[in-house]
């Protein structure tokens, strides 16, 4: 009888002790801009009553953020930089959903965000010591939908009448009309639309 074999585990990379995380790559300015929103979002936006829309569009729109008409967002939704953010007429961005903007985001027209989704425009690279802060676009075309609690990632475009499944985690670009699911996300079928 033979014994299996294991592969040893590869030996960690050496890193210098001294080396530092980057410095903060954001300017006073936006430094400022984000502290404004911060007291913005917790005192106006959060406690605003839920059908308030017009209320929390004038708000990200006097923040920066390019928001179309009859778009619906939901007061727990989470913005990091509004001014990061646009989204088309008749889209929908349901509770809990974390906008996380340190790039650009943008949602198309009537794109829907289930609550607990999590579009993420940040990251670090994780390949030079100082850990530099990275911010790929998070792209959601027209008519897409990203499920309940379902994360896309940096660098990701979500095409036009696709949709993201529940809590699917999404690093790639998903194809216009398709379906994907799991973790990681993979396509499951087309999207096969009713007529009116």
């Amino acid at each position: 009888m033979t014994e299996p074999t294991s592969t040893p585990a590869p030996a960690p990379v050496p890193v210098p002790v001294d080396v530092k995380h980057q410095a903060s790559p954001w300017p006073l300015r936006d430094k400022v801009r984000r502290a404004g929103w911060m007291f913005v979002q917790a005192l106006l936006f959060r406690p605003s009553f839920h059908n308030w829309y017009g209320w929390r569009r004038f708000l990200l729109r006097a923040m920066g953020a390019k928001i179309g008409r009859g778009v619906r967002i939901r007061p727990t939704v989470r913005i990091e930089i509004p001014w990061n953010l646009e989204i088309g007429d008749e889209s929908v961005v349901g509770d809990h959903v974390i906008l996380y903007s340190l790039g650009k985001i943008r949602l198309g027209r009537k794109v829907t965000v289930s609550q607990y989704a999590h579009l993420c425009a940040g990251t670090h690279d994780h390949t030079d010591p100082t850990f530099p802060l990275l911010t790929p676009p998070v792209n959601i075309e027209d008519g897409a939908w990203v499920a309940t609690d379902a994360f896309v990632g940096p660098g990701v475009t979500v095409g036009a009448w696709a949709v993201v499944g529940g809590r699917a985690t999404v690093t790639k670009d998903v194809p216009p009309g398709q379906i994907w699911a799991g973790n990681p996300a993979r396509f499951i079928k087309l999207r096969e639309m009713r007529a009116e």
